[in-house]
């Protein structure tokens, strides 16, 4: 079947190869047009040298564009993956906080650095929305852009705000990892695992672990005594120690989606928390980059693997009408009962020819739907802070995130964010 996918934000090359291979594996959807928009010149020539390398392989198509509205023109399906400021933009989320005493791992979905790169993005997704209502008023966009809660909240109240109405799933790979995890943990076969997940992205609970209908929870406590195991995530298994649940993503994360961690060093230092982790990943992304583009330069191949990312089962279901299930984050219109309604929540979805269609979940224990607040509070004063251009919200955001006022009193809080909007400058909406 003739479909075509543009993907914002190609120069994430290796992303963007292996979203590519993944679709092309399903053989309904192997004459897909695909078509990359980047603001950086030598990144959309790279990941077009790279996607072209499948092209002999499949009746595919690959077609690259510096012009954002001619990418989207007529496409199906709309994969956004832009990172705001790189790396550069990164360094200042982590290198202000630290001055006044804030140690981060990720900085990347909630907190003060979550907070910062959801402003600068924002207002690049109202415009990609506007873009496409303009030129694919049809097409789904699969948002892969971090962060996932700030920048699903933000577009589904952004564009009713706007008028516009967009077909959007915000998507991650949290839970097929973590339940890839679980199984190699429990020794079950990860194709007979079953389990049942919801919360908040990066935040959503195993309210459900089974195999063969009998429940694997008893088991994941006594692997937790496995020293060997528990080392491996050791502020995931201290949260499901005293919540009872298995949390979707890493220790690292976790260790700043709450105020237990980082504000003792002997805790960093026992649970093996790695502060300012995420500079290293971005440093590497880098260095990966660079050594791709060297290699496509002289006509090498990258050997990649197929991923379990979602995109290409959504994109298969809808074109071809068999029914497929994932993860995804949309707009809490009622889906989970004991979260705030304007929040974005990430739930079970059944996927077919008809579209896309969250799952009511009901109530979270009261425990989890606790911790979840506490960052959706974060997530909807930030959101409010973009729509109305009121710096009080920013404050506020901050001032309630976990970790932040675990470590900073409220003068230093203003501070710290009056520090950051004059260091991101225009990169920022307008605040006052």
């Amino acid at each position: 079947m003739s479909v075509k996918v543009t993907f914002i934000g190609a120069g994430s090359v290796t992303f963007s190869k292996k979203l590519m291979m993944d679709i092309l594996s399903t053989p309904e959807l192997e004459d897909t047009s695909f078509s990359l928009f980047d603001i950086d010149p030598e990144r959309l020539e790279t990941a077009k040298l790279i996607c072209e390398d499948l092209e002999g392989h499949n009746k595919a198509k690959v077609y690259a564009t510096l012009n954002r509205k001619e990418a989207l023109r007529g496409a199906d399906f709309v994969v956004n993956m832009i990172q705001v400021g790189m790396h550069e933009a990164t360094l200042i989320d982590f290198k202000i906080p630290a001055k006044y005493g804030l140690k981060q791992t990720i900085a990347d979905t909630t907190g003060v650095g979550g907070v910062f790169r959801g402003l600068r993005t924002l207002p690049v997704m109202l415009s990609l929305a506007q873009d496409m209502a303009e030129v694919c008023p049809d097409a789904y966009l699969l948002n892969y852009t971090n962060p996932m809660p700030i920048n699903c909240l933000g577009f589904f109240l952004g564009t009713k705000k706007l008028g516009l109405n967009i077909k959007a799933v915000g998507l991650c790979h949290s839970v097929q990892g973590t339940s890839e995890m679980l199984a190699d943990y429990l020794k079950v076969p990860y194709e007979e695992l079953e389990y049942f997940v919801a919360g908040i992205n990066h935040m959503a609970w195993f309210l459900k672990l089974k195999h063969n209908g009998e429940d694997l929870y008893p088991a994941l406590f006594r692997a937790m005594e496995d020293e060997e195991i528990y080392k491996k995530n050791k502020v995931r298994f201290e949260i499901m120690r005293h919540f009872g649940y298995f949390v979707t993503e890493s220790s690292e994360h976790m260790s700043e989606y709450t105020a237990y961690f980082i504000k003792d060093p002997k805790l960093i230092k026992q649970l093996d928390i790695p502060i300012n982790e995420y500079i290293t990943r971005s440093e590497n992304n880098l260095k990966t980059y660079a050594e791709n583009r060297a290699k496509i330069l002289k006509g090498e191949k990258l050997e990649l693997e197929h991923s379990r990312e979602y995109a290409s089962g959504i994109i298969g279901a809808i074109t071809t009408g068999k029914v497929w299930s994932f993860n995804g984050n949309f707009l809490n219109d009622g889906l989970i009962d004991n979260l705030p309604r304007e929040s974005a929540v990430e739930v079970p979805c059944l996927v077919d020819r008809s579209g896309i269609h969250p799952c009511h979940v009901g109530n979270l224990p009261a425990q989890l739907a606790a911790l979840n607040t506490t960052n959706i509070n974060v997530h909807r004063l930030a959101v409010e802070a973009f729509l109305t251009g009121k710096k009080e919200y920013l404050y506020h955001a901050v001032a309630l995130d976990p970790l932040a006022s675990s470590i900073l009193n409220l003068d230093q809080v203003r501070a710290m964010v009056d520090e950051l909007i004059a260091a991101h400058g225009d990169a920022l909406p307008k605040l006052s």
